[in-house]
């Protein structure tokens, strides 16, 4: 009997990896009813990693997120999933055992079903509480092991993690491929082997798409026996994200997998309601790049969505770098040089830093050094001369052990600065702090609010909290919100619905042409009715003859030109916005009789 291969819907993580936020609450209980509809799903992804900070930072409430995101799909039989980082949980840096263990508790009362937790060293004494934990609190403990490509990370590595987990009891193992740089045959030994160990224990498969490797991936591991494939909807697949759904389903369904259906009518609703909030405000902060694959991540191994930061930093610092060359005599070099050069760092650094899997917060690390060691090569002076406090207490054990050796260069500066290496438990270091919280908020006269949650949160991500609580968070999300839309040539408007006031009078219009129709903007962006400057017979006049369902003119949105397209023949009678004028999505451009 044919085996069926079922399908989570990692819609935070699409988001995630796209850009600086997610969908707000409204958008997100809008859209789930059409992921439920679509019918292809058994689980989605709705927290975890920067999720909840995502909302503090727009001023909200994450806890009301999580619950009111969850209870649809609760409700459907559709399980919940979220991503946590073991020592670091919901944040970049180590949390203390006890909040650790009130998440866990927290998370299951609100509506999240399953814990998925990775440690970005793959130790195991980092997973242990979280498996213990996951269980404790009413969850289930899906251990993710950080998956990467490099002469230590050995089927035999991946299985002595899975070994000491099963011992702590998680009841799920997932390939987390956050590169999408695991070969597509040994992410399928590894697989086969977890199965042959452990037949009853469920596997799951995470990849991104960013160096092209993933489609195979999951042919790959479906054959060796996965039983779940996380998977993305467009417009926000592929490029560096994840595989879109349609795809993988009908690739496993060809292979002789046992498929749900897909109800398209549902899928094309989630791809509309999607790009209609890129297009509200979120797409403002999505990197163009990330929409494109590249070969070139093959071989520094680093995640696609580091891509917009790290090209970021690049263009910062490509001034300074070429005067220093032009100073030292040397010729400039180009983005893409300084690019190739960077990736061809991070493949010296890597190994010599001790093979840490490029994940969230690693992944930052090295390529941080190895940015600054461009920086001072191109200048003339050594490698490793400014490595930053995270990235130390990384070479040092603080965060866990490495999975391979620091080269003897590294161990030699550490000695030389008086740094001492730690051999101890990672959760030792930090001890609890939940009594410290609990007083703090008693004195502020604050609610620990249903489940502990507020009490989890402020505990969490304190800073944060106390942007949200005080209103400055909001404050700034509106200033953000504003420059960005200033930038982008937008209409600046802060309140719903976004529209900007009509510059014409449209009772005067359709009262001098009653039989007029107005024909408005598919999406936001510039108005251009003259797409060849320099040819005066593209500009339109005043009755100009339109056809329907052929361009009339185009909007230039921030992905590219959009046509707009009347839906009836005719003659322009009025034009309402003119050559390179901003538009909200909806606007009237002109009227057509």
């Amino acid at each position: 009997m044919a085996r069926e291969i079922k399908f989570s819907l990692v819609y935070r993580d699409m988001w995630q990896s796209s850009g600086k936020y997610v969908p707000m609450v409204h958008q997100l209980k809008e859209v789930a009813p059409a992921i439920i509809d679509m019918g292809c799903f058994d689980r989605v992804e709705t927290n975890g990693g920067a999720f909840e900070q995502v909302n503090l930072l727009f001023g909200q409430n994450p806890n009301r997120a999580v619950r009111e995101w969850t209870a649809p799909f609760n409700k459907a039989g559709i399980q919940t999933h979220m991503l946590e980082r073991g020592l670091n949980a919901l944040r970049m840096f180590p949390v203390p055992a006890d909040v650790r263990e009130l998440m866990y508790k927290v998370k299951a009362k609100q509506g999240t079903n399953i814990s998925r937790s990775f440690c970005g060293l793959n130790d195991h004494r980092n997973l242990k509480l979280s498996v213990e934990y996951a269980k404790k609190g009413g969850m289930i403990s899906q251990v993710a092991l950080s998956i990467t490509h490099s002469p230590i990370h050995t089927v035999e590595y991946y299985m002595d993690i899975v070994d000491k987990v099963v011992e702590y009891g998680c009841d799920e193992i997932c390939l987390k491929d956050m590169a999408g740089i695991g070969r597509p045959t040994a992410l399928a030994k590894l697989v086969a082997a977890i199965k042959k160990k452990y037949p009853k224990m469920p596997v799951q498969y995470h990849g991104h798409t960013g160096p092209g490797f993933s489609p195979a991936s999951m042919l790959e591991v479906a054959r060796a026996g996965a039983d779940y494939l996380d998977v993305a909807v467009e417009p926000l697949a592929w490029g560096k994200v994840h595989p879109d759904v349609i795809t993988i389903r009908e690739m496993m369904k060809a292979d002789g997998f046992l498929v749900k259906d897909l109800n398209m009518d549902a899928y094309m609703e989630v791809r509309r309601l999607t790009q209609s909030f890129i297009d509200d405000f979120l797409g403002y902060w999505i990197d163009k790049g990330n929409s494109q694959m590249s070969s070139l991540l093959v071989g520094c191994g680093l995640p696609g969505g580091m891509m917009g930061s790290m090209m970021a930093d690049l263009k910062g610092f490509h001034g300074a770098i070429n005067l220093s060359l032009k100073n030292q005599g040397k010729p400039e070099l180009s983005l893409d040089s300084l690019m190739v050069l960077l990736f061809k760092e991070v493949e010296y650094v890597w190994p010599r830093l001790g093979y840490p899997p490029l994940v969230t917060p690693f992944s930052q690390y090295v390529k941080n050094t190895a940015l600054m060691n461009l920086m001072n090569t191109l200048k003339g002076q050594p490698r490793w001369t400014t490595i930053d406090k995270d990235t130390w207490n990384m070479i040092l054990g603080k965060t866990g052990k490495l999975p391979g050796p620091l080269a003897p260069e590294i161990i030699e500066l550490a000695k030389s600065k008086g740094l001492e290496f730690y051999h101890g438990n990672p959760q030792d270091a930090f001890p609890n702090e939940l009594d410290k919280y609990r007083k703090d908020m008693q004195e502020k006269g604050w609610d620990f609010g249903q489940d502990d949650e507020e009490l989890f949160e402020y505990a969490m991500h304190e800073r944060q909290y106390l942007d949200y609580k005080s209103g400055i968070a909001e404050e700034r999300f509106k200033k953000d919100l504003e420059a960005a839309r200033a930038k982008a040539g937008a209409p600046i408007v802060i309140t719903r619905p976004v529209v900007e006031m009509p510059k014409f009078d449209v009772e005067k219009i359709t009262e001098k042409y009653p039989h007029a129709k107005p024909v408005q903007s598919p999406v936001k962006g510039q108005v251009i009715w003259q797409v060849d400057v320099d040819d005066a017979s593209t500009a339109p006049n005043i009755g100009t003859k339109v056809e329907a369902d052929k361009a009339m003119c185009y909007v230039q949105a921030y992905y590219g030109m959009e046509e707009v397209v009347p839906g009836f023949d005719g003659k322009i009678v009025a034009i309402c916005a003119k050559q390179g004028d901003n538009v909200a999505k909806g606007e009237i451009i002109a009227f057509v009789e």
